[in-house]
């Protein structure tokens, strides 16, 4: 059953709340986040991605980019721009975007319960992303980015959390500049406090939504504490980490779409022929076409919307190899293609749904890239089933929306 602890946060000081958030760390490269943070003087990609604030030729993972990045923390601590909270609480974190909405509870989770199977993952993590978080939090003595949990249906808190939105002034509302509004509470009643963590006691897993390179992160960081500190307490803060746990019925997942620089050698006939073996193709009834059903895709290709029915021969009941993209994966970007792990192939990159299809055209039309794919989004139950198996999603198959934005929570690791 899953823990949840609360936790003395460090948060921004009203006052500096809005200018303090961030989009994650990992949503952007280098020149983009340098772009974002350009007279912000207060933005969290300051600490996130401290390389902004050093020259170009300052390689994103050396020493001081990482002390930089303490530095900055503590500056703004001294300087009034974060405050800390005396004793442990629970906050509450809601995300509305037009007419979606979804409210998490921001609290500690235990590292013992990644370890353990408690906390389910669905993606692989890679070794050189890892690395970069593990010395973050380990240089910043903190976890500064949370981590985006799921959960199945769970009433009383769900009862607990609309009582105390209801009822409590929040402690920053505001409307970021991508129009999504963040409004957080902090809990800090013992009895509520104590009804949630039993509440929550009754929740068998957690699912991790995104974030599993920050999620390894903290507990390696964790373990290494615990290593160096073999007679700390068990409840020592870095035996926790610093996570926002929603319902999963309260989630969005949009569609994350494919783009490939090229034929690998094949004429635009000859490709729309070799389609014709594992898929039906006809032209999209619309355009740009999004799919509304799943084993069903969209291509853009030489300024022209196809749609790309699977046959039935390419399509499984299995729980990772019936998922659309691995489909399209093993049945296209592999064969035809030569896509072989999209991880690390140079020829094929990924566009989240929220860019909107527009995106997937303009990377074609400029002949940056020749063929684009419009995926089905997978679902929290997909993702769930594949988690419950202790099996691995393909990657690049889920894209959340709303963000979390960082620098609203820190947990100090003691």
């Amino acid at each position: 059953m899953a823990t949840v602890r609360p936790f003395a946060g460090i948060r921004p000081n009203p006052a500096y709340a809005e200018q303090i958030a961030a989009l994650p760390y990992d949503v952007m490269n280098r020149q983009e986040a340098k772009e974002m943070a350009k007279n912000q003087p207060y933005s969290f990609l300051h600490i996130d991605r401290a390389e902004i604030d050093l020259p170009d030729d300052v390689d994103a993972y050396s020493d001081i980019v990482y002390q930089t990045a303490k530095q900055k923390l503590e500056e703004m601590k001294q300087n009034g721009n974060f405050i800390q909270d005396t004793v442990p609480n629970f906050y509450i974190y809601r995300l509305t975007m037009g007419e979606h909405c979804q409210t998490g509870l921001v609290a500690c989770t235990s590292i013992d319960e990644y370890t353990n199977g408690i906390i389910k993952k669905h993606e692989l993590t890679r070794a050189e992303k890892e690395a970069d978080r593990i010395r973050h939090v380990d240089t910043l003595n903190a976890n500064t980015g949370p981590i985006f949990l799921a959960y199945r249906k769970n009433d009383i808190a769900k009862e607990r959390l609309a009582h105390w939105t209801a009822s409590i002034p929040p402690v920053y509302d505001f409307v970021a500049e991508d129009g999504i509004r963040h409004t957080v509470w902090c809990v800090d009643d013992s009895e509520t406090i104590r009804c949630l963590t039993e509440s929550f006691a009754q929740v068998p897993y957690l699912y991790i939504a995104d974030g599993h390179h920050r999620n390894a992160s903290a507990v390696k960081v964790g373990q290494k504490r615990r290593a160096e500190h073999p007679n700390a307490p068990a409840d020592a803060e870095f035996n926790y980490y610093l996570s926002v746990l929603f319902p999963a019925d309260e989630l969005h997942i949009f569609d994350y779409n494919r783009v490939v620089k090229d034929l690998h050698g094949y004429t635009k006939a000859d490709f729309l022929s070799a389609l014709e073996k594992d898929f039906i193709v006809s032209l999209a009834p619309q355009t740009p076409f999004a799919p509304q059903n799943i084993h069903t895709f969209g291509m853009y290709l030489d300024g022209t919307w196809y749609c790309l029915q699977a046959k039935p021969h390419i399509c499984s009941n299995d729980i990772v190899n019936g998922l659309d993209v691995a489909i399209l994966q093993n049945a296209l970007l592999t064969p035809l293609l030569g896509i072989q792990d999209p991880r690390t192939d140079k020829r094929i990159d990924f566009v989240g749904g929220i860019r909107g299809l527009e995106a997937l055209e303009q990377r074609v039309d400029s002949k940056e890239m020749t063929v684009a794919f419009s995926m089905y989004p997978t679902s929290m139950q997909e993702l769930m089933a594949v988690a419950d198996a202790n099996l691995t999603m393909p990657p690049k198959s889920t894209w959340f929306e709303p963000k979390l934005r960082s620098g609203l929570f820190i947990h100090d690791l003691g």
